[in-house]
């Protein structure tokens, strides 16, 4: 193993010695440690490279996780007598994230190891910097700003690809709270992306100064925001309900019309 190697892996184990339960910035530190390190997945059948290998597998509360090792010492010490993959961090992140696993590092140590959810392999997978810190506390925003509101709906009117606009609270673990606003569009083109990047940005000067705005693809299906905005959150503009025509009036559910009043 190379110098720089054998620092990432020194690095990735001294900051599992340092996470512990609020230790949001120590497990942050773990993740950007893990990105540049190697670790070695376990594997429960086959070898490395052939058709039929398989990484192990454990459950932990509902989610699945693939056991591995952060060094040659600790494969050692876990006496796992199959076949094992070196893999860099961000190459088992980017492979293991789409089908919703996660990794659990150095399960035989004392105490059980530390479990990294499939969530934060996809945000080593895409950028740690790009996307917020986890666990997220999401909620419907307090904050007044009729102004921003009222002319992000004007310009979405007129922006043809989108469907439809949904608003959320995120307070990242580490970082400050910002408002997210959900991106629904019709298709992803690249037209239809840029034309609403020129909408938002017509639209971010009316927010107050020191809010920290932002948005998320409603058509991302690993993104915790908008999960959390398809479970939680009503549309504040939506084109289809705003061009339907209103519904005739119709007899009251389980009662038949009235009948004409004789005269």
């Amino acid at each position: 193993m190379s110098a720089s190697g054998t620092a990432a892996t020194e690095q990735v184990e001294h900051m599992l010695r340092q996470v512990a339960p609020g230790r949001h910035d120590a497990y942050e530190q773990l993740l950007h440690a893990l990105a540049a390190a190697d670790v070695r997945m376990l594997l429960w059948q086959g070898s490395p490279g052939s058709p039929d290998a398989q990484y192990g597998n454990m459950e932990v509360d509902g989610f699945g996780y693939a056991p591995c090792v952060t060094s040659d010492q600790e494969l050692a010490a876990s006496g796992w007598n199959r076949g094992h993959e070196l893999a860099s961090g961000l190459e088992i992140a980017r492979a293991l994230y789409p089908d919703r696993w996660g990794i659990w590092l150095n399960p035989h140590a004392p105490g059980g190891g530390v479990g990294i959810p499939w969530a934060d392999l996809r945000r080593i997978a895409t950028g740690l910097d790009r996307m917020p810190a986890g666990p997220l506390r999401l909620s419907e925003p307090a904050v007044e700003i009729p102004q921003f509101y009222a002319l992000l709906t004007q310009n979405a009117h007129r922006t043809p690809a989108v469907r439809s606009l949904r608003r959320a609270w995120v307070q990242p673990a580490l970082g400050s709270p910002y408002l997210a606003i959900g991106l629904d569009l019709y298709d992803s083109s690249p037209g239809s992306v840029e034309a609403v990047r020129t909408m938002m940005r017509q639209t971010v000067g009316a927010v107050p100064e020191g809010l920290p705005v932002s948005t998320v693809a409603m058509s991302d299906g690993y993104d915790p925001v908008a999960m959390w905005l398809h479970a939680h959150a009503r549309p504040f503009y939506d084109r289809d309900a705003h061009a339907a025509p209103a519904a005739p009036h119709a007899p009251a559910y389980g009662y038949p019309p009235a009948a004409p009043r004789p005269y």
